[in-house]
């Protein structure tokens, strides 16, 4: 099958000079088990004298969240401006920009702005209080629409033009596509569209969280002699934002236009015999977050099937309008919105560039987009293979994209059509909106499996999703669980119990990423397919931990949050330190979506101030400052972006006996203490070896990458001119791919 992938967000990440990391003399193949304590150090061994105490709380060693966040998009806009990345996957960037911020808004910006509401204003660890990173946060949002906008207006629209793609503004309008465009308003528009003007009898009305509308200023009184002058027209989100021009209008090329031009080019025609003074695109963002009371709520579905309608109301964060938009109007949207000019963002074009990710399937110009590939696929896992032979006779690793997610439904396939197989367990935060999982485990429990699935119905922005996934598999006889209240069930799981020559045999996958087709072409994770009776039994574990009830339990191998992934991590990176201070080699390296954890990062500080060598491979946010002498001169942050979205979560720990670990979780505080997370051991030589060397060219790319400065700036790494490396993502591809054509 091949494939054409366009990036859903983005990523980034930097080089590193360093020996590669050596393995453990002990061979892997025949490890089974973990010590209770995860690499104590033996004290009794002679230490050499530990680095003076300094104060690792100090705020100055921190970096705020949410303004590395903002980095983090920031070096996703710069994408647009690569020549590298073919031209419609630039403007893909831009949008993915627009996405990332909206998000930023309605989640971490809405949260920042209720502190401030309710007076909780308290300090991170990097000392800055709500109310002075809002005020930075919306200064460096202000310059970077610009640049966006610029970018957009001046690189991107002329070079698309250049390749017969365009945005007709109604200025180059000739007189066949204005008699178009009016035939077009009458038929499609007019009739959907329902013009709001204000009075008493028609209040400001309540507005989409991010909808796209129009405000009016009129002149002249209506037919009951109405004057207001105000009126708001909403763009009803049924309606396309960029239409396509028929080649009969306009027979060169491809040609749109768009849906805000259409409405104000004829939006006289709402208010007949009035004369529209100005008009002006606007839109609102939203906090989005949901919000249930571990208390009082007894049927999580119901609870959240309730809010999800609330969401598209909920208190203004940002507010956006066209460029001209006159100070007397934006008042008077500021003030309905309660909303004060901080929060005002001007923008020199259309307010809701992201609909215009549509493009990409509008036209067929695959010279402009990234060069399709095919997955690979171990020969042991082809199509009508048995998947359970394959697995027993040794673990499996799966790096996505680059390698084949359809594996992992297959199994589920054959177990479900499968008369050994007696159980499937699954959790399920995020999958495709037609699942072929669901189908699957839909069809096992019609087969009479014992089918249980673990569906988190707070995965963000998937909720309606989910509650229709759960419907679906209860009423195919599964049982669905929804985790345990006040704790996201992050981990990815997969359980399969198989009756074999008159005893029961236990399977899992573990992975790094959700179980979701469409994201698996677009997201970096591992998977591990095994059949390892200490691991499979740990899932087990948990499973029953997460579906049941009981004390807690110590799986063997696995890790899991929130009970003792994060003290087993600083036990970890202590064990570092130990064995840097007894004049043994040290590594860690550790590849994340962000670190934030202010207990872990002062441990990390402390590894570092004793010799032990740290690289972090983190995708976006990074609160930890390295290079710092005597503090963290050890330690290098790199981030990587390009086409495709880093999201893999790979721990190395040299000295300890199980080395490597990939997991579910990032290092921030609600992922080791609020989630149910897991972290699994990588048990077989081979396979910690392949992660090991492709971990080394993540840290030696000089492509993709960005290094993290003290100052938390980040800078962008250029190929030196011997240097004639690819990418590390089109590296991997070309190792495990295949691709149709050479990259661009």
């Amino acid at each position: 099958m091949s494939t054409k992938v366009t990036v859903i967000h983005s990523e980034d990440n930097p080089p590193m000079t360093c020996n590669a990391p050596t393995l453990p003399e002990a061979d892997l193949d025949d490890i089974t088990g973990l010590p209770d304590m995860i690499g104590t150090a033996d004290s009794s061994l002679a230490r050499t004298e530990e680095a003076p105490p300094v104060d690792l709380d100090n705020s100055a060693l921190y970096l705020n969240r949410e303004l590395s966040y903002l980095q983090f998009n920031l070096r996703v806009l710069d994408q647009a401006r690569n020549p590298r990345h073919p031209l419609l996957e630039r403007l893909m960037f831009l949008l993915i920009f627009s996405s990332n911020l909206d998000e930023f808004y309605e989640i971490r910006i809405s949260g920042l702005k209720k502190q401030l509401e309710f007076g909780r204003q308290r300090p991170g660890p990097d000392g800055k209080y709500p109310d002075e990173v809002l005020r930075e946060i919306n200064q460096q949002v202000r310059v970077a629409l610009t640049e966006q906008y610029r970018i957009l207006n001046e690189e991107l629209f002329p070079s698309l033009a250049q390749q017969n793609i365009r945005f007709l503004y109604r200025n180059e309008w000739n007189t066949a596509l204005t008699l178009w465009a009016r035939d077009y308003f009458r038929d499609e528009v007019l009739p959907v569209i329902s013009p709001l003007g204000l009075d008493p009898a028609h209040p400001f009305p309540r507005l989409v969280n991010k909808s796209l509308n129009f405000i009016l200023s009129l002149e002249g009184k209506d037919a009951f002699g109405r004057d207001s002058g105000l009126a708001i027209v909403p763009a009803p989100r049924s309606l396309p934002r960029l239409i396509k021009v028929p080649r009969e209008i306009v027979p060169e090329g491809d040609n749109f236009i768009f849906l805000s031009s259409i409405i104000h080019a004829h939006v006289e025609e709402f208010f007949p015999g009035m004369r529209v003074k100005e008009c002006h695109q606007f839109r609102v963002t939203r906090n989005s977050d949901l919000e249930m009371s571990n208390v009082e709520v007894e049927d999580v579905a119901s609870a959240l099937q309730g809010e999800l309608h609330s969401r598209r109301f909920g208190t203004a964060a940002k507010l956006e309008v066209g460029a001209a938009c006159p100070q007397e109007l934006t008042d008077f949207l500021l003030q309905r919105f309660n909303l004060t000019e901080d929060a005002l963002f001007r923008l020199d074009g259309p307010v809701n560039l992201q609909r215009l990710m549509t493009l990409t399937g509008m036209v067929n110009r695959p010279d402009l987009c990234y060069p399709p590939f095919t997955p690979g696929t171990p020969p042991a896992l082809d199509e009508g293979n048995s998947m359970f032979n394959a697995v027993t006779k040794e673990d499996l690793l799966l790096l996505h994209p680059f390698q084949s997610f359809l594996p992992i439904i297959d199994w589920v396939r054959q177990a479900a059509k499968d008369p050994a197989v007696l159980s499937i367990k699954q959790t399920l935060y995020r999958t495709n909106e037609s699942s072929e999982l669901v189908e699957a485990l839909s069809e096992a429990a019609r087969n009479g499996k014992e089918v249980t699935v673990v569906i988190e119905l707070r995965a963000r922005f998937d909720e309606q999703e989910n509650l229709q996934f759960a419907s679906k598999l209860q009423e195919a006889g599964a049982v669905v669980v929804y985790g345990v209240m006040g704790y996201k069930t992050h981990a990815k799981m997969l359980l399969i119990v198989r009756r074999e020559g008159g005893r029961l045999k236990r399977y899992a996958h573990l992975g790094t990423g959700n179980y979701h087709r469409k994201t698996s072409l677009v997201y970096t994770d591992y998977g591990l397919m095994t059949c390892d009776e200490t691991l499979c039994a740990d899932v087990h574990k948990v499973f029953q931990q997460i579906t049941g009830m009981g004390k807690r339990i110590v799986p063997d191998l696995v890790i899991h949050a929130p009970f003792r992934l994060k003290k087993s991590l600083i036990r970890l990176i202590q064990q570092e330190k130990s064995a840097a201070l007894e004049g043994r080699p040290a590594r860690i390296i550790a590849k994340m979506n962000a670190l934030t954890d202010p207990d872990v990062i002062r441990e990390l500080y402390s590894a570092s101030r004793n010799g032990v060598k740290i690289d972090l491979i983190v995708r976006g946010i990074c609160c930890l400052k390295p290079g710092i002498p005597g503090i963290s001169e050890n330690i290098r942050v790199v981030s990587i972006i390009g086409r495709f979205l880093e999201h893999s979560r790979v721990f190395y720990f040299a000295n300890n006996l199980h080395p490597l670990y990939c997991s579910s979780a990032d290092w921030m505080e609600r992922n080791l203490m609020h989630r149910i997370e897991v972290a699994f051991p990588i048990l077989r030589k081979k396979w910690v070896t392949r992660i090991l060397d492709e971990l080394e060219m993540y840290l030696n790319d000089r492509c993709q990458s960005w290094e993290l400065q003290p100052d938390g700036s980040y800078l962008r790494l250029a190929p030196e001119d011997s240097d004639k490396r690819e990418p590390v993502q089109t590296l991997l591809l070309q190792q495990l791919a295949t691709l149709r054509y050479s990259a661009v």
